[in-house]
């Protein structure tokens, strides 16, 4: 029977498993979270995750992951996102920081707050475009998702690294992968 732990979840089965499944955890699973959702800036946000079909997506821009792995979105208090997160907290988010690498797939718990400093902390004045007025607009709400499972997708070595293997690779006929994947355990 197969090890689910040691099995990998891309298009290339052939390289050996133990080098490229790599789960990170603590400062390391954090360090990489933040680095992959803050260098993506955005992700498809979904919600209605268990009370609809088909689920509700829409891309977000993250504004921050805090020192314990939550991310912080702001959003409109009366927005459809909003009341579906009240009657169903789940929610999945999906990063992408490059066309070939920095891959997040995180399911969560959102709760929904509307703390002034915490707006204060996050608010930066490109959100007026969305928040006519201001920080102390009375229909902003914040988004923190607390993640459940993350699970990524990335390079050993960079893009620079992972490009020259695969040039290597169509050149001499040899696999040469430069991926890594494993859950961020924070």
């Amino acid at each position: 029977m197969e090890n689910k732990e040691k099995s990998r979840d891309s298009s290339n089965n052939t390289q050996a498993t133990d080098e490229h499944i790599v789960t990170l955890e603590g400062e390391e699973a954090l360090k990489k979270l933040k680095h992959i959702a803050t260098s993506a800036e955005n992700c498809f946000f979904c919600t209605n995750i268990k009370t609809g079909l088909p689920l509700s997506v829409r891309p977000m821009s993250v504004l921050q992951v805090d020192d314990e792995g939550n991310l912080w979105f702001m959003s409109m208090n009366d927005s459809t996102k909003n009341k579906e997160l009240e009657s169903d907290p789940f929610t999945h988010l999906f990063f992408q920081e490059n066309k070939n690498s920095g891959f997040l797939n995180i399911n969560g718990i959102t709760e929904v707050s509307t703390d002034q400093k915490k707006i204060d902390e996050l608010w930066n004045p490109l959100l007026k475009v969305w928040f006519q007025d201001g920080k102390e607009d009375e229909h902003i709400s914040l988004l923190k998702v607390i993640p459940t499972n993350v699970y990524y997708w990335d390079t050993k070595h960079g893009e620079m690294i992972a490009f020259v293997k695969m040039a290597a690779s169509i050149i001499t006929g040899k696999t040469m992968d430069d991926s890594v994947e494993g859950k961020l355990e924070i």
